[in-house]
């Protein structure tokens, strides 16, 4: 069944199941058990309430906000499971089953795994898109049946469990007596997308969690930050504390009734119940425990979910991050991992429509030792089009800049003209012409998407093809060529050719590949062609652009048909075939006339260079995962500034087994030049090692000589992963400036990103567009997804999403590091206050006989962290920068600190006790001393302790406001109304609550009659405030004083020097292979079959290419 489910509620068990989950917090918990206690009269020295109304709203704030998040589920579920298919009978999506016939349109999205029957192609080929899956998008599917009656179709197919094998299938199809063979060319594959095909029958053979897709997207796993799981060490620590604390205060009991209590009950008479001082102790135990339960603050979590709520609506609303071109803002999808936005150490990002915007552009080129195209700064000045209305069949969507190269087309240039028609033919494109005039290219890669389209401009047009010939317009005149054979391109071979009779009967062999391949097969005679044309491949490679060689070779008649004998009987070969044709194809390609080069830009997106460049500033490091070829990916990452031409040496492991992958990454790599020490037993990580033999255990952080870059491709990222490697690999990957992983399959790049998680102590983030990246989105502890054009697959997997690659710096340097430096401050603050609120009544118990009597009002205990003093430390959480955003982006160095965790850890959390030790012996001793033996001017004493109370509470509301004033640095009018309007709002409420009206109406819950009135006027009050006020901030003044000057961090250093950052230099300048071209086995043995011979014209649409 193809029902999708993301939900978790439902209206009958939302209330049971959310209930349960919050108790399941260890805070929410503790305060349930605490109710239960206050319910005991021996014990309870608190009413219910103070308890109990705290609880509440935190339950129902926290309810509803979860309500909220899953009624969006059940929103977008609906969307998905009421899409309409025409199952034989039209059906909704979600009661799809295997088995069923489903119909499918033009630019529908496959939703199941489903065997192609049929449909409205020739032969019943079925062209598709794949980007959801390998961020390819033209492939062709066929089918043997060419079915037109399915409404009587009946037969049985047996094929293979479900897997995550995208590139596999295999089964059998039992129809009418026959078998027939199925593989993974008659499979299409769930996210897809049906293209330039009018319908297609299918018969769906995995549904769900079934498909070949689900079962490569990973598990998903409730992500929590790092903070998240140090506040529930923070919390046991507390804990701890607090059962120490209340242990001591029992044992102090126990000794004052034994030394005191017991002589005096004349006058301090126990209890019926009480037995025994020891008994008595026990009580007080549990007593202390209630009061002093407020060092584990219920409002903790609540007001975490809050801050991370506002900090969610900040990125969505950053107009900065809303991308206008497709009316895109930034999604915050989930609101528990905005401070880890601000702790990143390792970016994960895929290539194709990640960094690229999967647009191929012919730039340049180099015939015959000229250069043509955006080559020099008037060309470059003008940037005029060049004007192709000379060529009816000419694309109207192509550009180009130069128009030498046009006169030189138009003037009959022997060599441009041979040039183009190299492009024209070598190829395996396939052409559709539904329309009169109007050609669209099915390419198995968009690199020769782009070369046969510039050909089509420049006036040699490939028109249509058949398995025997190829059509072309040269010059508005149509020529067929004869097609003789196909030297289809590998992986190995890295370079395609043709042969062609052409129509003066003359046998020509056109060859296009790698620089390096190509020069090789050269013929001597063009030496110095070939030293002007890799002068000019120097040049592309500079601007890093994607270049191939094109050559040529003409064929004598008899040499050709000895050649083609040899080739038939290799292609017959039942042993050894591949080797036997490779060596075929050797004897042909060999003598080659070199006619010049290309250049393709694989056009990045807007500001990828300078994101990455910022990212890399900030000691971000990016690791590249793809499943494109090698070639283009190592070009991509110098394109982005992932590698530089001064880095001193980029790492390439690509062994095919244990040992060579164990040799490159350990002796080749690490040991001989990024850290030669890292073999010895005196190396500091080797000796760590060795003193952790069980895993799991974090690898310290290795600093190498040097700047190094590693290329690994998925073949040998197999052998690493396994046994022992994985740790060679993540310590000499680790020790790298930039990673480039190739050739992956998306189990991978979820395998990458978990052995990092695993022996690293960082925060990773992984980012991609595709259905091929949801399983690394899932894996890393944040997960980013480009709404792009691969669908939304990977948008709906992750926590975060947007539109282009270069709003990730903003979401991480100025929302991730606002975010982490808020919510640190919010902990140190809270614990803080906290501390300081409830270890007066540690110090109280010395004068009260240890008697869990307490300091403050019940009424004041019970709004304290829900009323007097919540908005304040969220207006500083919400609304507090200590550098503004373009400060933020110019010294992205400002960053470093959240990656290490500096602002609260448990250094930072053993601050926050002592200091709030201090403050409490302070708010506690100078009231005491104040009003101890203190008379007023009518000389009644006023050290009651009603009144001692008042003072306490009102100089511990001061000193606390006081203290978030000096840690806010930008100030707002909101901040400014929540910090002084709270204090006046106690002021407000303490006359209330102390008024006659309320005391003589409920005289058993209101007791401190006239209370208010008859303090706040005294002398003695004031100036207890003000000293407590004075003592408190004086430590705190003093140490924000001289920590920039002796302890400074990146702020600090930043805020005195003032220094900009250097200017982005261009990074490329010396020359490598920038070889591109169609990453696996292209259209030949589908075109020599016969089966592309088109019956119709082909139809309108247009075909969006990408790699």
């Amino acid at each position: 069944c193809l029902l999708v489910k993301t939900s978790k509620y439902n209206a009958l068990n939302f209330l049971p199941m959310n209930l349960f989950e919050q108790f399941q917090r260890l805070a929410n918990a503790y305060f349930l058990f605490l109710l239960f206690l206050q319910l005991i009269p021996q014990i309870s020295s608190l009413a219910w309430y103070t308890t109990v109304i705290p609880l509440m709203v935190v339950l129902s704030i926290t309810a509803v906000k979860d309500a909220i998040d899953d009624v969006k589920r059940h929103q977008n579920d609906n969307q998905v499971n009421n899409r309409s298919v025409l199952v034989i009978v039209t059906e909704k999506w979600m009661n799809v089953q295997v088995g069923d016939i489903i119909k499918l349109e033009n630019n529908q999205i496959v939703t199941a795994d489903i065997l192609l029957l049929s449909s409205s192609e020739p032969y019943s080929l079925a062209y598709i898109e794949t980007a959801e899956l390998d961020g390819w998008l033209s492939q062709i599917k066929i089918t043997e049946l060419g079915l037109l009656f399915l409404f009587f179709f009946s037969g049985e197919v047996r094929c293979e469990s479900p897997n995550n094998k995208l590139d596999r299938f295999t089964g059998i199809l039992m129809y009418k007596g026959k078998n027939y063979i199925l593989n993974h060319d008659r499979l299409i594959l769930r996210g897809c997308v049906i293209r330039n095909t009018d319908w297609c029958y299918g018969l769906v053979i995995f549904t769900g969690p079934d498909t070949k897709v689900m079962q490569n997207s990973g598990k998903s796993t409730f992500k929590r930050t790092h903070i998240d799981h140090l506040m529930n060490v923070l919390v046991l620590w507390i804990f701890l504390f607090l059962g120490c604390m209340c242990f001591l205060l029992a044992v102090g009991h126990y000794i004052w009734e034994n030394n005191k209590g017991y002589y005096f009950q004349d006058y301090l008479p126990w209890e019926d119940y009480v037995s025994s001082s020891v008994f008595s102790a026990t009580l007080m135990f549990w007593s202390y425990f209630i009061i002093l339960n407020t060092m584990v603050p219920i409002s903790l979590y609540v007001s975490v979910e809050i801050i991370r709520l506002g900090n969610s609506f900040y990125i969505n609303w950053d107009r900065k991050m809303f991308y206008e071109p497709k009316n895109t803002p930034a999604q915050a999808r989930t609101t528990t991992l905005n401070e880890e936005l601000g702790q990143v150490k390792y970016v994960f990002s895929d290539k194709t429509g990640t960094l690229t915007q999967n647009i191929m552009i012919f730039n340049k080129c180099s015939i015959n030792g000229t250069l043509y195209g955006m080559h020099d700064d008037r060309i470059r000045r003008n940037k005029e089009k060049v004007d192709f209305s000379y060529n009816k069949l000419a694309d109207p969507k192509f550009s180009f800049y130069d128009k030498t190269l046009v006169e030189a087309v138009k003037r009959g240039d022997r060599w441009v003209h041979l040039f183009f028609l190299s492009l024209s033919l070598c190829h395996t494109v396939i052409s559709e012409e539904k329309v009169e005039g109007e050609l669209v290219y099915q390419a198995q890669s968009p690199d020769e998407g782009a070369l046969v389209t510039a050909a089509r401009n420049f006036g040699f047009v490939f028109r249509s093809r058949t398995s025997e010939t190829i059509m072309v317009v040269e010059m508005g005149k149509a020529r067929i060529y004869q097609l003789l054979a196909i030297l289809d391109f590998s992986n190995v071979r890295k370079r395609m050719s043709v042969i062609v009779r052409t129509p003066e009967n003359r046998i020509l062999l056109f060859c296009k590949g790698a620089d390096t391949i190509i020069c090789e097969l050269l013929h001597p005679s063009c030496r110095s062609l070939k030293d002007i044309t890799m002068d000019h491949l120097d040049d592309f490679a500079s601007d890093g652009l994607r270049t191939l060689m094109v050559a040529y070779r003409e064929l004598d008649s008899a040499f050709f048909q000895d050649w083609s004998k040899k080739h038939s009987e290799a292609c017959l070969s039942l042993e050894d075939r591949e080797n036997k044709i490779s060596i075929v194809y050797e004897e042909i390609e060999r003598d080659l006339m070199l006619l010049g080069a290309t250049a393709i830009e694989d056009k990045l997106q807007d500001g990828v260079p300078e994101t990455i460049l910022t990212l890399n500033k900030a000691k971000i490091k990016i690791w590249v995962l793809t499943g494109d070829k090698q070639e283009t990916a190592v070009n991509i990452a110098y394109a982005c500034n992932i590698f530089e031409d001064e880095m001193d040496e980029i790492f390439i492991v690509e062994g095919n087994n244990d040992e060579t992958v164990g040799g490159e990454l350990r002796y080749e790599g690490r040991t001989a030049t990024m850290k030669p020490d890292s073999l010895l037993e005196s190396d500091p990580v080797n000796s760590y090692l060795t003193t952790k033999p069980q895993p799991p255990f974090k690898i310290p952080e290795e600093v190498p000589n040097g700047s190094y870059g590693l290329i690994i491709n998925g073949y040998s990222l197999a052998h690493a992963l396994e046994g022992n490697l994985e740790l060679e690999l993540v310590r000499t990957a680790c020790m790298c400036k930039g990673v480039i992983c190739c050739r992956m399959t998306p189990l991978q790049k979820a395998q990458v990103v978990e052995l990092v998680k695993k022996y690293k102590k960082a925060v990773t983030l992984a980012i991609g567009d595709g259905a091929n990246d949801v399983s690394m989105i899932k894996a890393a502890h944040i997960g980013v997804g480009i709404s792009g054009q691969e669908g939304m697959q990977a948008m709906l997997s992750s926590d975060y999403a947007f539109s282009q690659f270069r709003y990730l710096q903003r979401l991480l340097l100025v929302h991730g590091r606002w975010s982490y430096n808020r919510m640190c401050k919010f902990l140190s603050y809270f614990f803080y206050k906290n501390f300081s609120f409830t270890l007066v009544h540690v110090w109280y118990a010395f004068y009260s006989g240890f008697s869990a009597q307490t300091v403050y009002d019940t009424w004041f205990i019970t709004f304290y962290n829900l009323v007097y003093t919540s908005l304040p430390v969220l207006g500083l959480s919400l609304f507090d920068q200590d550098v503004n955003e373009t400060w933020s982006l110019r010294f992205p160095e400002l960053y470093e600190p959240g990656q290490h965790n500096l602002y609260f850890n448990k250094k930072e959390f053993v601050k926050c006790l002592l200091h709030g030790i201090y403050s409490s012996f302070v708010l506690f001793f100078i009231p005491m001393g104040t009003v101890y033996n203190s008379v007023r001017k009518d000389g009644k004493e006023i050290s009651d302790y009603q009144s001692f109370s008042l003072i306490v509470q009102t100089s511990l509301l001061c000193v606390v406001t006081m203290q978030i004033t000096l840690e806010t640095t930008y100030w707002t009018m909101i901040s400014h109304v929540f910090t002084w309007g709270s204090l006046g709002f106690y002021f407000c409420v303490l006359f209330f609550l102390y008024s006659d009206g309320l005391c003589l109406l409920f005289p058993d819950i209101f007791q401190f009659l006239g209370v208010a009135r008859n303090t706040l006027n005294l002398p003695q009050m004031w100036l207890s405030v003000i000293l407590s006020i004075i003592l408190c901030m004086l430590p705190v003044i003093g140490y924000q004083f001289l920590k920039p000057l002796f302890w400074p961090v990146s702020v600090d250093q930043v805020s005195a020097t003032g220094i900009y950052p250097n200017r982005i230099h261009d990074p490329l300048t010396s020359r490598r292979s920038a070889y591109a071209f169609s990453h696996k086995q292209g259209f030949g043995a589908l075109i020599t079959s016969g089966k592309t011979v088109k019956a119709k014209l082909p139809k309108r649409n247009s075909f969006h290419y990408k790699k």
